[in-house]
Formats: C-alpha cells, sequence, structure tokens
C-alpha cells in the first residue's frame, strides 16, 4: 500500500518534523554516557545531566506554548529547532576544549568525578536545548489544530509511530557512526545536521495551523521586530476576542473541564516510564548482565512493535472504541508489564516488553487525543505546553528516583511502577462512569 493512502499529505509535514526531531534526539541517547565519563563525569554527573533537560522544559513548554497560540504553531517551531542546533554546536565545542578540571569531589553520595571545562559546556547545551524544547508540545498543538473527532485517533497514534520509528533507527545510526575513527564526534555532527533538517522542512513544508494568524508564508529572519510581529483578524465572535490564546494563564487553564484529572494523568504517566527507565539499565547491567547490544535490542524491539500498534493498529480502531476505553485497556496492559518486569527469566521479560509496547502504544496516543479535545481549540498551545512540564516534572523525579530506589529496593521498583498504572486505571475508570452517569441523566 502507498505511503499517500497511509498517511494523509496534510498531517505528512508534522510527522516528518516530529521524526526528525526524535532522530535527531536519540542519536545522541546510547552515546551519552560515555562522553559524560570522558570528560571527566561519573553516574551521578550523569543522572544530573539528564535532570538538566526537564528541568528547563519545565520552564520553557508553557511558554513556548502560549507563544504558539498568539504567533502561530510554524514560528515557534522553528525557534525550538535553532535552539537544538545551538544546543549540538556546543556539544560540539565540548570536544576540542581543554579538558581543564574546574572543581573535583569524592564522597559516598556522589562518588568521584572531575568538573571540567568540556562537562560544564555539555551542561550548558543541555539547559539550553531544554529551555527551548518546547517542539513536542506545539506539534501536539498543532496536530490538534488540524485533526478533527474522525480522524483525531489515528492522527495521534501515527505521531506516536514517527516517534517510536525515530527511537528504532536512531541508536541504530549512533552506534554504527560511534564506531567510526571519529567516535562520539560524528552523531554529534549528523545530530546538528539533522536539526538544520527539521527548519528546513518547518520553514517550506509547514503551514501554519493557527488560523488568526498573519504572515503565515515562509519565515524570514531579516528582523525579530518583523519574525514577531503578528495581527489577530477579527475571526472571533463578539465577546471572544479577549479569551483564549490572551487568557492562558496556568489558572485559567486549570479551570477547563477535565484538564485537572488529565494533567494528573499525564504526571503520572511520565513518573512509571521514569522509573522503568532508569531501572532497566541497572537491571540489565547487573541482575541480567546484558551487554549494550542486548539491550540495544530489547528497546528496539519494545519500539517496533509501538510503530504497529500506534499506526495500523489504532486507525483500525478510529471510530470504533473511544478514546476513554483505549486509556482503560492501555493502563491496564501497562501494569501487568511492569509487575512482570520483576522477574528475571528472560521469557518473561520479553513478554513483559511485548505488554508494555502493547499497552503504552494503545494508551499514550489515546490520551493525547483526549487531552487534543479537551478545552478551548485557542488554549491546545498553552494545554499542550503545561501538560509537558507536567511530564518534565515528573520525568526529573522519577529519573533520579528510579536509580536510587533500584539501588535499595532491586526490582521492586518496577512494582510501584505498576501500582502507578492501576491507580492511573482507576481514575480514568471513575472518571469515565461519572461521565456516563452524567450523560444518562441529560438524556
Amino acid at each position: 500500500m502507498r505511503l499517500s493512502k497511509l498517511i494523509s499529505p496534510k498531517i505528512f509535514p508534522i510527522l516528518l518534523v516530529n521524526f526528525i526531531g526524535i532522530l535527531g534526539y536519540s542519536i545522541v541517547v546510547p552515546i551519552l554516557i560515555f562522553i559524560v565519563t570522558d570528560m571527566g563525569g561519573n553516574g551521578f554527573i550523569y543522572g544530573i545531566l539528564g535532570a538538566m533537560y526537564p528541568f528547563f522544559q519545565f520552564i520553557g513548554a508553557p511558554i513556548l506554548g502560549r507563544l504558539s497560540d498568539k504567533v502561530g504553531r510554524k514560528k515557534v517551531l522553528v525557534i525550538s529547532q535553532a535552539g537544538t542546533f545551538v544546543a549540538w554546536m556546543l556539544f560540539l565545542l565540548a570536544f576540542i576544549l581543554p579538558k581543564t578540571e574546574l572543581w573535583s569531589q569524592s564522597s559516598e553520595l556522589t562518588g568521584s568525578y572531575a568538573m571540567t571545562l568540556p562537562l560544564l559546556i555539555i551542561f550548558v547545551a543541555r539547559i539550553f536545548d531544554g529551555f527551548t524544547g518546547g517542539n513536542i508540545s506545539v506539534a501536539n498543538a498543532y496536530l490538534s489544530d488540524i485533526s478533527t473527532d474522525e480522524d483525531r485517533n489515528s492522527n495521534f497514534g501515527k505521531m506516536g509511530a514517527s516517534t517510536s520509528l525515530g527511537f528504532v533507527l536512531g541508536p541504530a545510526f549512533a552506534g554504527v557512526l560511534a564506531s567510526t575513527m571519529l567516535g562520539e564526534v560524528l552523531p554529534l555532527i549528523l545530530a546538528a545536521i539533522i536539526s538544520l533538517v527539521a527548519i528546513f522542512v518547518i520553514n517550506t513544508k509547514l503551514e501554519e495551523s493557527v488560523p488568526c494568524v498573519v504572515n503565515t508564508g515562509k519565515i524570514r529572519l531579516r528582523s525579530l521586530r518583523r519574525f514577531f510581529q503578528v495581527e489577530h483578524k477579527n475571526c472571533f465572535e463578539e465577546g471572544e476576542l479577549q479569551t483564549g490564546a490572551s487568557n492562558t494563564t496556568w489558572k485559567n487553564v486549570l479551570q477547563q473541564r477535565g484538564i485537572p484529572l488529565l494533567f494528573t494523568v499525564y504526571f503520572l504517566t511520565f513518573l512509571g516510564f521514569s522509573l522503568f527507565y532508569a531501572g532497566l539499565p541497572i537491571y540489565a547491567n547487573t541482575l541480567l548482565d546484558w551487554t549494550s547490544t542486548e539491550l540495544g535490542i530489547f528497546l528496539a524491539y519494545s519500539s517496533l512493535i509501538m510503530i504497529v500498534v500506534q499506526g495500523p493498529v489504532l486507525s483500525r480502531l478510529e471510530g470504533k472504541v473511544s478514546n476513554e476505553r483505549l486509556i482503560l485497556i492501555g493502563s491496564v496492559i501497562l501494569a501487568s508489564s511492569f509487575l512482570l518486569l520483576s522477574f528475571s527469566n528472560i521469557l518473561i521479560i520479553y513478554v513483559a516488553n511485548t505488554l508494555l509496547s502493547i499497552g503504552n502504544g494503545l494508551m499514550w496516543p489515546s490520551f493525547m487525543a483526549l487531552l487534543s479535545r479537551t478545552g478551548s481549540p485557542s488554549m491546545q498551545g498553552a494545554i499542550q505546553g503545561y501538560g509537558n512540564s507536567m511530564g518534565s516534572i515528573a520525568s526529573m523525579f522519577g529519573l533520579i528516583l528510579g536509580g536510587i530506589l533500584f539501588e535499595s529496593l532491586s526490582t521492586t521498583v518496577f512494582v510501584i511502577g505498576g501500582v502507578i498504572f492501576l491507580l492511573i486505571t482507576l481514575l480514568m475508570g471513575l472518571n469515565f462512569i461519572q461521565g456516563r452517569k452524567e450523560v444518562s441523566l441529560s438524556t
């Protein structure tokens, strides 16, 4: 079947932008720990460095989300990708700087590390990339803009599939490129080039999705004033003009019906998965005694299953099963998979991985589709931005907490993750029942 029949030309550019962005990010994930240790750091520094991106994304995503409601998604996506490009250039700068030691420390809590000038530059790069890293929330807001109730589930499923595909190909490219004579430098160069390609695609292929923003053609960065100058057309009904993008504070977003619950689920989902991503590498390296290749195969297998579930499977379920039901089914499957991960039998672990991939593939796109049709359409940038921030907070806590808990509780950390997804099932189930009661009373 031709690609054009599977993917609408309307959504293909944003799927391509998302894929390129994930590819550029994931291409560096497998080699980052080696870069940190080569520059003088250790596992403690690697954990802190990992928390920098979600922390500053927590600050930057709502700002970029609200800005996209006002000036348009396209402009903000360019800003975000430009920030990513600058971050990769800072990464490359770190490789040519002398390894001048700024300070060092050795303790039971932190271990032994030396903070060098190149390592400090890498911290700056991650901070800058995190602050401008609102592209995911803005891309989701863009997809919400151009989706209808009929194709919303399918579109968000395809967005998830493009993410999974990026995570499949990125680490594979990194493994091949890092084995060359240039080592870790070549994957970084490719990541920077990918960011430039993303900027080109956004600028030339992506049409502006916010209907009340003018100057939506190609972005010309001749001056900051011209770049940010926008004019809102009188396209709202009288009395609505002052609402929407100009009224997207945290308080106002939370007042939207259904948003508090969905933000709670957003937080809990990221917390559960952060425990998984923090504990899995330690689990594989210590108790399972896996090599990096075996771990890579494990993760690639998971991403491939999610591509299938988020693509053709969700497309077939479109209009047949509601978002709420898919979220409930997916969260139950995820809870089961986390509980099975605590076993050390290789067959059971792969069964757990299969269930985790299916559950994630069903739940997360369905959740994002539900979030995208909750609240005012003119507030979607802010809603997605604040939601992204909830995920960032959860990631910060989960990544740090997961590593600490695994040291003391071992695989029980996965049981905790299972309990979190059972809690999500309970919250969404009660909300689903309440919604059905309200519908029956109104009729």
